[in-house]
């Protein structure tokens, strides 16, 4: 019997998946909605159209998003391939050409021998195949139902409300206290203790900084248990105080008393690089984000892993759901990949294709599927996606909080992140060589 393998979704994830199948000698039927069913946001019937920035993150290798490119240079990632080809200036990020990229990726795979794209909307998940499934934020209404069914209900979402994380290193801890509400759970939290000041600066700054318009097709009514701040600022001085930033069941060590208001920090990871900014799901603009929160005690330096955000989104809950190779645990032959799986960004998304189609073409060709080294880029993402706290999991971009910590790193932060990316490029190659990864069938 040939092998085949069926992709649902012609994104940036879904092709990544199908060309690395179809490169390892796997025949693939593609499938693509559109132009058939046309979505809000797309404009053309090209594959892996970019709907929303053109900009695809920092080169910069020291960084983690550059770290994410350099590993998919190095595995041979077909969408990077094309970013790089469609390349125009963009300081130091990689921007393209949205419409040059977009056609040279519908090139690579209309012109593969091993791929069939088939353009028609796939209502259900087949029953019987190795399916990778790649449908992205914008997956169809019955699509979206069938993945709820096989994944449970409470295990689907269909917006993301997403608070900012911050990284550890930037916050003052002078200003800071640790304790969970009421003695509760021991000192799980990082407390910002606001007088009343300081409170109504913040508030003011709050309720008059820049949001963003959300778009027709990213619009979604708000759930009451999560309103954006700034929405529950609205309602008046106090309601928050009722809410994320309520000080009762805490006391300020260094004054004995309880504040005015409290912003809680929950760190993001059990290596405590990151902390999560509890209930503060937001639509400022990134800018006043900045501004604004870092007028928090403790704050005024932050740096930002990932900025707040409430938008349209689905999303499997990949640390309920899925195996570190991306399978999902109660029916292997199926692979999830892309923003389904709980990555944000367009990198992010073509990396979780790449793991997934070789995955399913190792699975094809009798062999176990494998999963990156936890201290690579790779690693690091599927380490968020499978073991994240299943109650909150939201998606996250690539970022150095979510990476192992060094054992007997030395220096400055520079120097440690350095020392990070070298780590990973190292124990990159490794499993390259160790498994063959790259040794395939053609390019």
């Amino acid at each position: 019997m040939q092998r085949r393998l069926t992709v649902i979704g012609g994104g940036l994830a879904g092709c990544e998946a199908a060309y690395q199948a179809a490169i390892r000698g796997v025949c693939v039927t593609l499938y693509e909605m559109r132009p058939v069913r046309q979505t809000p946001a797309h404009q053309t019937a090209d594959l892996a159209e970019l709907v929303c920035s053109n900009a695809m993150g920092a080169l910069d290798p020291s960084s983690a998003p550059g770290l994410l490119k350099e590993e998919m240079r190095q595995l041979g990632s077909m969408i990077l391939d094309c970013a790089r080809q469609a390349q125009i200036p963009a300081g130091g990020a990689l921007g393209v050409d949205r419409l040059q990229f977009s056609k040279k990726v519908t090139e690579k795979i209309c012109r593969h021998p091993n791929i069939t794209l088939l353009r028609e909307e796939v209502k259900a998940i087949p029953e019987d195949d190795v399916i990778v499934v790649a449908t992205g934020p914008l997956t169809s209404d019955a699509l979206a139902e069938s993945i709820r069914r096989l994944t449970q209900a409470d295990a689907l979402y269909f917006f993301d409300a997403i608070s900012p994380i911050i990284d550890a290193e930037t916050i003052d801890h002078n200003k800071t206290f640790r304790a969970s509400r009421y003695g509760k759970g021991g000192e799980d939290y990082l407390n910002c203790p606001m007088d009343e000041a300081e409170y109504d600066a913040f508030y003011r700054a709050l309720v008059s900084a820049e949001r963003v318009v959300p778009k027709s097709f990213e619009k979604t009514a708000y759930f009451e248990a999560c309103l954006p701040i700034e929405v529950l600022a609205d309602r008046g001085r106090l309601t928050p105080l009722f809410g994320p930033m309520k000080p009762v069941g805490l006391i300020d060590p260094r004054r004995g008393v309880q504040p005015f208001a409290v912003v809680q920090l929950r760190a993001e990871n059990a290596h405590r690089s990151c902390y999560n900014m509890v209930g503060f799901q937001t639509q400022l603009k990134w800018p006043e984000q900045k501004r604004v929160f870092r007028m928090i005690p403790g704050l005024a330096a932050a740096e930002f892993f990932r900025m707040g955000s409430i938008h349209r989104n689905t999303f499997i809950n990949a640390p309920r759901l899925l195996s570190q190779t991306l399978q999902v645990r109660n029916r292997p032959g199926l692979f999830m990949a892309g923003q389904l799986v709980g990555v944000e960004g367009y990198v992010e998304s073509a990396a979780m294709g790449y793991l997934a189609g070789m995955n399913a073409a190792r699975l094809l060709s009798g062999r176990s599927p494998i999963s990156p080294p936890p201290t690579t880029a790779h690693g690091a993402l599927i380490g968020h996606l499978v073991y994240s706290h299943v109650a909150d999991f939201q998606p996250m971009n690539i970022n150095f909080g979510l990476f192992p910590p060094l054992v007997g790193g030395r220096g400055d932060k520079k120097l440690r992140r350095q020392q990070v990316v070298d780590r990973a490029m190292e124990d990159l190659s490794r499993w390259i060589a160790q498994y063959k990864i790259t040794d395939v069938t053609s390019h």
